[in-house]
């Protein structure tokens, strides 16, 4: 009984800080966008940016503490060492709860350019983070089926449209584009609905990445795979804020941008199949690092 009433104290009070903080930085960052927007000069807007993702880092910087003092979650990180700020980079993950994004946003906080990652269209209107992202240009893109898109062919391509419009923002200063390539988060009806070849991840896919790559050009520095393992089995939000996540751990590659993974992926079938089996080998090895992972 006290172990439960213990984590429910904590959680509430790490839920309080979260939304203190949040509410905090969204100030002095709405503050700036309406600044950054009244004066449409190349360099001023250029000037803002860069003090918009610092008001980012450190809510984030925040966030973090938060996460050590409170939660009590410990993270063991490896494959940090040759990172730069300086540099553009391509995040690809495995993905297992909503937490992801917090252990991403902590392991590479200041090791790496403030992430930035694509966005369903309707959490635009989730209260304050959705007018954050939006302030902070994360891309908001509208996903369409196959069926759909079989009713309403001049659709087609508006995805690669808008990837397209939101990486020219990217150009400008060092960004880390972050993707999920397998599109959603990974439970066990859903791995077995897709008939995956991968014990632990469900299919990637190619054509988030080749959107990106074809967009951004060679701007791309490198490609940061990344594994995420909970070591006691994959938890809510809640269970970080209330301490029952007690450790994380976490492997980064860092690949090249070779040759192989620039071309038209729309269009040239020879490329697309490629591209999907470099990803799909990215895939096997993060397979087998994560039995390894939780093995030892």
């Amino acid at each position: 009984m006290y172990h439960v009433l213990l984590r429910s104290v904590r959680g509430t009070l790490s839920l309080i800080l979260y939304g203190l903080n949040t509410v905090f930085w969204c100030v002095p960052l709405f503050v700036l966008v309406a600044a950054k927007a009244a004066v449409p000069l190349e360099s001023w807007m250029r000037k803002c940016s860069r003090m918009l993702n610092a008001i980012a880092e450190n809510w984030i910087w925040v966030n973090n503490q938060n996460q050590k003092l409170i939660g009590n979650t410990r993270t063991d990180v490896q494959g940090l060492e040759t990172l730069k700020q300086s540099e553009w980079y391509l995040v690809l993950a495995n993905h297992q709860s909503w937490v992801d994004i917090l252990v991403l946003q902590r392991i590479f906080h200041r090791k790496i350019p403030f992430l930035k990652f694509f966005i369903k269209k309707e959490l635009l209107w989730f209260p304050i983070l959705g007018q954050a992202w939006w302030a902070m240009d994360f891309p908001f893109v509208k996903r369409y089926t196959k069926s759909y898109l079989r009713k309403k062919p001049h659709l087609k391509g508006k995805d690669l449209e808008i990837t397209r419009e939101a990486c020219k923002k990217f150009k400008k200063i060092p960004v880390s584009i972050m993707n999920f390539v397998e599109g959603t988060r990974f439970t066990n009806a859903k791995h077995r609905r897709q008939q995956s070849p991968y014990a632990h991840l469900l299919r990637p896919k190619a054509g988030g990445i080749a959107f990106v790559l074809d967009a951004m050009g060679k701007q791309i520095h490198r490609v940061l795979d990344v594994t995420i393992v909970y070591p006691d089995g994959v938890s809510s939000f809640w269970a970080l804020l209330s301490g029952e996540i007690r450790k994380i751990n976490v492997h980064v590659r860092s690949l090249p941008v070779s040759p192989e993974l620039l071309g038209d992926y729309a269009n040239d079938g020879h490329f697309r199949a490629g591209l999907q089996r470099w990803l799909n080998n990215i895939w096997a090895e993060k397979n087998r690092n994560i039995e390894e992972m939780m093995a030892s």
